[in-house]
């Protein structure tokens, strides 16, 4: 999963359950000893200065190469998928994050992969499975729905559930399958090629969140969603 943190109305995280691997989002001004995002700011035509407030997005999944590639860590994968794209380099490890600094258009980012277990992850800052394999669903707050990474997550946030999160959804497992060899368990090819393409889709979503907000283009791009595969 992947989730985001906006500015001081809200926090920064993302989450939801039965699982679905995603990102989070949060919008907030973010500064430390060693490390500072700063807002941009630009001048309109008219002379009016508009600055913007940093973004914060986090993937959720493990370190270490045990996990890379598994349906686990969708929400690593997403946040290297953006950082290609904006071309922000994710080298500096700060708050057992490794985070990278950039921007979506004019708007200050910071993409952060917590090196903390998934259980954990509110200690830097959710994987899911309601959804059908490469099914994205961006959504502006939520609960932890018993997930214990999300319930971690919230913890650290004072028991705030006013971010963003963004769902990849990696499917059921099949028959009686136990749910964590399912999740440590990599992509078939036809899947792999779906959750591909969901990531490209969910590059141009996290774009339009970062710079539009929860505008009508993303309400229109979580109904596209709910009928991909007419699963939903």
């Amino acid at each position: 999963m992947m989730y985001a943190v906006s500015s001081p109305k809200t926090c920064n995280c993302s989450i939801s359950y039965p699982r679905i691997q995603s990102p989070y989002f949060h919008q907030k001004h973010l500064a430390s000893t060693r490390l500072r995002v700063t807002a941009a700011s630009s001048a309109e035509p008219n002379g009016v200065k508009i600055e913007y407030t940093p973004w914060l997005i986090v993937g959720l999944g493990n370190p270490g190469n045990k996990y890379h590639g598994t349906r686990h860590n969708v929400g690593f994968e997403m946040i290297e998928r953006i950082s290609q794209a904006e071309g922000i380099l994710m080298n500096t490890i700060q708050s057992k994050a490794l985070v990278g600094i950039g921007s979506i258009g004019e708007v200050p980012v910071l993409l952060a992969k917590p090196q903390t277990y998934m259980n954990f992850s509110g200690e830097s800052v959710y994987d899911e499975m309601s959804l059908p394999n490469g099914v994205l669903r961006i959504q502006p707050k939520g609960g932890h729905g018993h997930h214990n990474g999300v319930k971690s997550v919230m913890e650290h946030l004072d028991g705030r559930r006013e971010f963003p999160r963004f769902c990849i959804g990696i499917g059921n497992p099949p028959g009686t399958m136990d749910m964590k060899a399912y999740l440590l368990q990599k992509f078939s090819t036809l899947e792999r090629e779906q959750v591909d393409a969901a990531l490209e889709q969910g590059v141009e979503a996290a774009r339009t969140l970062v710079l539009e907000g929860f505008s009508s283009r993303i309400n229109r791009f979580n109904l596209g969603q709910k009928y991909k595969y007419h699963k939903v």
